[in-house]
Order: structure tokens, then sequence, then C-alpha cells
């Protein structure tokens, strides 16, 4: 058997080489490593193609496909989410994603996304905080406790210094999940029984629940002024976490509104309601939290240009080590023009 030209082949990190980057580099440094490239990215918004992703839905959840480009790299995550799933023993959400030259139109990076996702979505949410929580926020309500509220929890802490979370769930065995990996991280967890106690203190309010339907998650009583909302379980039409109430009352901040309109918090406002790019705050385009008693709220969907920042991130980051193998994933005829020849001397 002919051994593969270096053409041929296409760097792969597999979930086990993904955790074992992770642990290297360190979860919380990995988190501000990812939110300094996606701030990066943001402050160059204007040069990416941009597109809501494209959705197949079906009445058990959804498959996806996100793609986008800097004109120089090309990067797409396939990602889907199935809230039934966790019945049946599986993950919510799984991903993988491909960052490839523009130039060549050859892949560059073949990689698991389903951890890589919880943590840029928690780098995202951390970096939008830096941004929009008030100044010196030590408290988060985390309000769903699957499997993104540790991250999220741990971004909060390495970003902008969160000490406290406040956790809730309406399945305690969640709540308590989560507790036991927060154990020992030096941020103080506290278990609450109810959403309305979850809040208590809390200068920044996290939901992020599973259920594929419309929810209110928070009422608009249970919000007061002067908290920063961090909403980031609505991610598909239909799915909601929010009372309209308290979106009328906030300043909203979004990624890409043709995608959020459909997807987030605010498909339940009309087609017109104010909502400000979060690229533009941090270009410095526009301002982000302007006083004490404003509500800010992130509608937090998900946007293919944070996916591209984390693949160029780990593109970067496993030049020179053993976090990833070879594929052999792309033809290479000796001749561009014979691929029949190469498949002919290939035969046994």
């Amino acid at each position: 058997m002919t051994q593969p030209s270096e053409k041929a082949l296409v760097p792969f990190v597999s979930v086990d080489n993904m955790m074992r980057l992770i642990h290297h580099v360190g979860i919380e440094q990995m988190m501000r490593d990812l939110a300094e490239y996606v701030e990066e990215d943001f402050k160059r918004w204007e040069l990416f193609d941009k597109t809501p992703r494209v959705a197949s839905h079906s009445d058990v959840g959804v498959i996806e496909l996100m793609p986008t480009s800097d004109g120089e790299a090309y990067g797409f995550k396939y990602v889907n989410g199935h809230p039934k799933n966790t019945s049946e023993g599986l993950q919510t959400v799984t991903a993988f994603g491909l960052l490839a030259d523009v130039y060549t139109g050859y892949p560059v990076l073949l990689t698991e996304m389903t951890i890589l996702t919880a943590l840029r979505t928690a780098a995202t949410s951390a970096m939008a905080a830096k941004y929009l929580a008030p100044k010196g926020s030590t408290t988060m309500a985390m309000i769903g406790n699957g499997a993104q509220s540790e991250f999220q929890t741990l971004a909060m802490k390495a970003i902008i210094g969160l000490k406290s979370v406040r956790l809730y769930d309406n399945d305690q065995a969640a709540t308590e999940k989560c507790a036991r990996n927060l154990q020992g991280m030096g941020i103080e967890v506290v278990s609450c029984k109810t959403p309305e106690e979850a809040i208590e203190g809390a200068q920044i309010l996290t939901t992020c629940t599973a259920d594929k339907q419309y929810a209110t998650i928070l009422t608009d009583n249970m919000v007061g002024s002067g908290v920063h909302i961090n909403a980031i379980g609505g991610d598909c039409p239909g799915k909601t976490e929010l009372a309209p109430g308290i979106l009328s009352r906030s300043d909203v901040f979004v990624e890409y509104p043709p995608q959020t309109r459909i997807e987030g918090e605010i498909q339940q406002m009309p087609e017109d309601f104010a909502v400000t790019e979060l690229w533009e705050v941090i270009a410095g385009k526009k301002p982000g939290r302007t006083g004490d008693r404003q509500i800010t709220l992130f509608d937090s969907v998900g946007f293919a240009i944070e996916d591209f920042s984390a693949l160029r991130y780990i593109r970067d980051r496993i030049k020179g080590t053993d976090y990833f193998i070879d594929l052999d994933m792309l033809a290479d005829p000796d001749d561009p023009r014979d691929l029949f020849g190469m498949l002919q001397r290939a035969k046994p």
C-alpha cells in the first residue's frame, strides 16, 4: 500500500485529543484564549460572509450547518439540537467543524466541536458580560444546570472574576451534578429550590434550558433593574425562555439580527424591535452598559463567526503538538487530471 502524500493529510482533533489539549492549556485559560479570538473576529466583523445557519427541523430536534469566511479561511460547523436525547442517554448537542484555505479550497483542520462548542459558547457569554454586566459583578444565577452550566460558570470566573453561582434546575439531579462538578474550582456554589431564590442578589442571570418550546423561565416580575441577563437557551424558532415584558424593559444585544429574530428571545417581539449588534459594542461603535439601573440582555443564539474563531484557535494551538492525528482525507494523484489512474493503480 502506498503512503499518502503530505497534501492528502488533514489534521484531525478527536474528542480524546481535545480533552488532552484542554487539560494541557487549562480550562479557564482556554476560555480566556477563546474569548480573545472571538473578540478579535468581532472587531473585524464586516470582513466576514454572514448568513443565518442552514437548519433542518424535525419534530424531535434540529440539524444545522453554520458557515462563514473571512476571505482567507472558510469554516463551518455541523451541529444538532435534540432535547429528547438526554432521556435516551445521548447528548442534546453534538458537533464537528472544519476549517479550509480559501485559496486552494483544501481543508486544513477537522475537529470535534461538541466540547469545543461548550467552551466557545461560555467564552462568548463571558466576553459579552465584560461589556454589558454591571461593573464588579460577583454573583450569577444559573437557571438550567445541564451540559452548559459548568462551562458558563467557569468562563464568568475566568473572564470577569465571578465569585459565586446560585444554581436552579427543575431536575434536582442536574443541580446536584453541577454543584458536584464545580467543587474545588474556587467558586462558591449555592443550590436553590426555586428560580426566584436563585436570582436573589445576582447581578447576572443566565438562562440555559433545553426544552424546544415557548417557555417562561423568567417572568417579568422576577427581573429588577440593574442586572445583566445572559439568555442562551433559546436557539431555534418556537423556543424561548423570557417573558416579553422583560425584553420591553431591556437594552437587547444580539449577534446577527437576521438569525436572532428567527431563533432568539426577540422572535416574540415586532420585527422593528430595536437591538444593538454586539460586535458594534466591541468595536467601540455603540455603547454597552451605560447606567446602574439599566437591564442589559444578551440574546445569544450562537453564530458561525464564534465557531470560526474557535476553529482558528485550535488550528494555531495544535501546531507542534501531538494533540491531533493526520487523516488521509484528500485524493492526491501524481497528475491532478488523472484521478482515475490513481484509483486503478490502487487495485488489489
